[in-house]
C-alpha cells in the first residue's frame, strides 16, 4: 500500500482502478492508426472524439473532487457531453488531450491516497442525480477510463468483450 491513510481495502481498489486508467487509454490511443483516430466502434463518437472526451470529463470530475473536498455541500451541474464535442473542435490532434488527463489521473490518485476517513464522507449535491459523495465520485470515475479504453481498442480493430 502507498503511504497515506486508506482504511478500506475496497478503496484502495477502486484508486488503483481509477489510476490504472490512464495506462490502458494510452496504450489504447497508442495501437490506433491515424486512420484509426477517426474510425467509430460502438457509440457515436469517432476514437478521436472519445481522447477528447476523456480530457474534458477529467477536467471536470477534478473540479468535482476539489469542490467536494472544499466545499459544504457543493452544487456540482450536468455538463453536456454532447454540447462539447460540438463546440470544442474535436477533430484536432489528441496528444494534449491524451496528457491531460494522464496528467489529471495522476495528480487525483495522489490525492485520494491521502484522504483520511473524514474526507470520504463529503458529499456535494448533483443538479441531476442529487446526493453524491466523494466515494460515488470514486466508483464512477474508476471505470470511466477503462470503460473508453475498450472502447478505443476495438475503434484499432482490437477483439474486446
Amino acid at each position: 500500500m502507498r503511504a497515506g491513510h486508506l482504511d478500506s481495502p475496497e478503496r484502495f481498489q477502486l484508486i488503483e482502478r481509477y489510476r490504472d486508467g490512464a495506462r490502458a487509454v494510452s496504450e489504447a490511443v497508442a495501437s490506433l492508426s491515424l486512420t484509426g483516430l477517426d474510425r467509430h466502434a460502438g457509440g457515436d463518437w469517432c476514437a478521436r472524439e472519445v481522447v477528447h472526451h476523456l480530457a474534458d470529463a477529467e477536467l471536470h470530475e477534478a473540479v468535482r473532487l476539489r469542490r467536494i473536498l472544499v466545499e459544504e455541500r457543493p452544487e456540482l451541474l450536468y455538463v453536456d457531453e454532447a454540447a462539447y464535442a460540438r463546440r470544442l473542435h474535436y477533430n484536432r490532434p489528441v496528444a494534449a488531450s491524451l496528457q491531460v488527463f494522464v496528467a489529471a489521473r495522476v495528480v487525483n490518485a495522489e490525492l485520494l491516497e491521502l484522504l483520511e476517513e473524514a474526507d470520504w464522507q463529503r458529499f456535494g449535491m448533483h443538479s441531476v442525480t442529487g446526493r453524491h459523495s466523494l466515494e460515488d465520485w470514486l466508483v464512477k470515475t474508476a471505470e470511466h477510463g477503462h470503460d473508453h479504453a475498450a472502447q478505443l481498442l476495438r475503434a484499432a480493430g482490437h477483439d474486446v468483450i
